[in-house]
C-alpha cells in the first residue's frame, strides 16, 4: 500500500512537472514568436529595399526557430549591404541567432568568377536543370558573373543583371584574363548569321555557326579572312566584310535606323520563349538584340524594359515617335509585351513570329486583345539605368 503511495505521488509530480515544462515551453514560443514575426517582417522590408526585382539580383534569408537552439539565419544573397542590415537588425535587437548566410560569388568559385560565352548561341535557365524555363541567352563573347555552382550547373549573371544558370557555352576566367580580353583586338560578327571555317576558304569545313553580335578576339588576317580565335580556345577564319572592329562597332554613333533595319531583317524568324538571338526570340529578347546590334545593353524582359527610358504620352498616336517602345498587357503595371514602333499606327514584335502589328483599330495587323499601355523612348536616355551603351559597361570595357 506505501509503494503504491510512493508510486502514485511520483507519477503525480511527474506530470505537474510536464505541464510546468510545457507552460515553461509555451511561454518562450511566445517571446519567440513575438520576434520571429517582427523579424520576418524585417526581412520582408529589406527584400523590397533591396531588390525589388528577383531577376537580377539575389537574396533568399530565411529563419529557422527551434525552442532549443537560436534562430538561424540561413539562405544566400549576392548584395553584402543587405545581408550586413539583415544582421544589423538581429544585433540591435538582442536576437540570439546564427549567421548561416552564404554570400555569393559563393567561396566554391573562387579565382573564376567570371565567364565568356564560347557558342554562338547558349540557353540561360530559371533553375540548374535541362528542363528547367528557360531564361535567356548568352552569345558568344558576352562576359557572365559567376555567383554560384552546383554540379555542373553555375549560376551566372549577365551585363543587363539577369541571373540564371547554364551548364554549357561558357569559358571560366579570373578578372585578370577577363581584363586582357577588354584589351585584347575584338571584332563582332555583323551579319545575320554565318560561320567560321576551318581555313580562309567559305568550302573548307566549319568550327561554329555565328549569329549577329557575337563577339571573339582577332589574331591576324588572311586572304581576306579573319583569324579569330573564341574564349575556350578554338580558331577558325571568318570573312573580314561580316566582322567589325570592336572600336568601331562601340563607337559608332546610336541611331534608330539601323535599329529598325535589324528588326525588320528578324521578319519571319520564329518565337521561342527565352530567346535572344536571330535564331529565334520572344517579344523583348526581338527588341534587346535589336538595340544591342547599336551597342545599346536593355532591360532583358517587358516589364523591365517599361521602367527605363523617357515615358511618351501614348493616348495620342501623334506623340508617338519611330523607334519607341510600346508595352501592352492588362495594366502599366502588367505588361506582358512589347514591340517597336515603326509609325502609321504600326509596330514589329516577335508574337508567334516577328511579324508587324497595329495600335489602331480596324487595321488588318490590329489585335484588340492586346491592349497598349505604356509606351518608352530609348533614344533621348542612353546611359541611364537600364539603357547602357556597351561602351560605357564595365564588363566589356576597361575604364
Amino acid at each position: 500500500m506505501q509503494l503504491l503511495t510512493i508510486w502514485g505521488m511520483r507519477t503525480f509530480y511527474q506530470k505537474i512537472g510536464s505541464v510546468l515544462l510545457l507552460l515553461l515551453a509555451g511561454y518562450i514560443a511566445v517571446g519567440q514568436s513575438f520576434s520571429y514575426k517582427s523579424a520576418l517582417a524585417e526581412l520582408r522590408a529589406i527584400q523590397k529595399q533591396f531588390v525589388p526585382d528577383k531577376r537580377v539580383a539575389v537574396l533568399e534569408v530565411e529563419l529557422k526557430d527551434t525552442l532549443q537552439s537560436p534562430v538561424v539565419l540561413c539562405g544566400e544573397t549576392d548584395l553584402p549591404k543587405a545581408r550586413a542590415q539583415i544582421i544589423q537588425f538581429f544585433t540591435d535587437k538582442k536576437i540570439s541567432f546564427v549567421d548561416s548566410i552564404r554570400l555569393l560569388p559563393d567561396q566554391k568559385v573562387g579565382d573564376l568568377c567570371w565567364a565568356l560565352g564560347t557558342l554562338s548561341v547558349s540557353n540561360l535557365r530559371m533553375q540548374p536543370g535541362d528542363a528547367a524555363e528557360m531564361a535567356s541567352q548568352i552569345l558568344m563573347g558576352t562576359p557572365l558573373k559567376v555567383l554560384d555552382v552546383r554540379g555542373n550547373w553555375y549560376r551566372v549573371q549577365t551585363p543587363d543583371h539577369y541571373i540564371g544558370w547554364t551548364d554549357s557555352g561558357f569559358q571560366l576566367v579570373t578578372p585578370k584574363e577577363l581584363d586582357r580580353w577588354k584589351e585584347s583586338n575584338r571584332f563582332v560578327y555583323n551579319k545575320m548569321s554565318g560561320y567560321a571555317y576551318l581555313s580562309p576558304d567559305r568550302n573548307s569545313g566549319v568550327v561554329t555557326d555565328l549569329v549577329l553580335d557575337d563577339l571573339f578576339e582577332v589574331e591576324s588576317e588572311v586572304k581576306g579572312f579573319l583569324k579569330i580565335k573564341i574564349p575556350d580556345g578554338r580558331t577558325g577564319f571568318v570573312p573580314k566584310d561580316e566582322c567589325l572592329s570592336w572600336n568601331k562597332w562601340s563607337n559608332k554613333p546610336f541611331s534608330l535606323a539601323p535599329v529598325l533595319a535589324v528588326a525588320r531583317k528578324m521578319m519571319g524568324t520564329p518565337y521561342l520563349w527565352g530567346g535572344t538571338s536571330t535564331k529565334a526570340a520572344d517579344c523583348s529578347g526581338f527588341v534587346k538584340l535589336s538595340f544591342f546590334s547599336q551597342g545599346v545593353i536593355l532591360a532583358r524582359d517587358a516589364s523591365q524594359q517599361a521602367r527605363y527610358g523617357e515615358p511618351v504620352d501614348f493616348t495620342n498616336r501623334g506623340n508617338l515617335q519611330v523607334g519607341d517602345l510600346l508595352f501592352f498587357g492588362r495594366s502599366a503595371d502588367r505588361v506582358t509585351h512589347v514591340g517597336i514602333y515603326t509609325g502609321n499606327g504600326d509596330f514589329i514584335h516577335a508574337s508567334g513570329w516577328v511579324q508587324m502589328g497595329s495600335i489602331v483599330p480596324g487595321d488588318p495587323k490590329y489585335n484588340p486583345k492586346r491592349i497598349l499601355v505604356g509606351a518608352r523612348r530609348v533614344l533621348n536616355s542612353l546611359d541611364t539605368e537600364g539603357i547602357v551603351q556597351v561602351k560605357n559597361h564595365p564588363w566589356y570595357s576597361k575604364h
